[in-house]
């Protein structure tokens, strides 16, 4: 299955590793270190140009992870989740 995140980005729900609120997450010093690493070797992808609410961090069949940034909240990506994985 594929997880929409957000205007035309979709993530197949094997690869992901995790799925985080970025308000609450953002706050750790560590998290801004490894967002801030990401970004630095072109790893990011914004799924949107409006307030960021989440990140989901995605590992592909190469071991490269990849952090897509998106607009929808965690619990709206979860419900999402849920919803076809029944």
């Amino acid at each position: 299955m594929y997880l929409h995140l957000g205007n035309d980005y979709m993530v197949n729900e094997r690869d992901i590793i995790g799925i985080f609120d970025i308000e609450n997450s953002s706050v750790s010093q560590i998290t801004k270190q490894y967002l801030s690493h990401a970004s630095k070797n072109a790893r990011v992808i914004s799924c949107s140009y409006e307030m960021p609410k989440s990140f989901v961090v995605c590992l592909d069949k190469d071991l490269t992870e990849t952090v897509y940034i998106s607009q929808l909240a965690c619990s709206t990506l979860l419900k999402r989740h849920k919803k076809f994985s029944q």
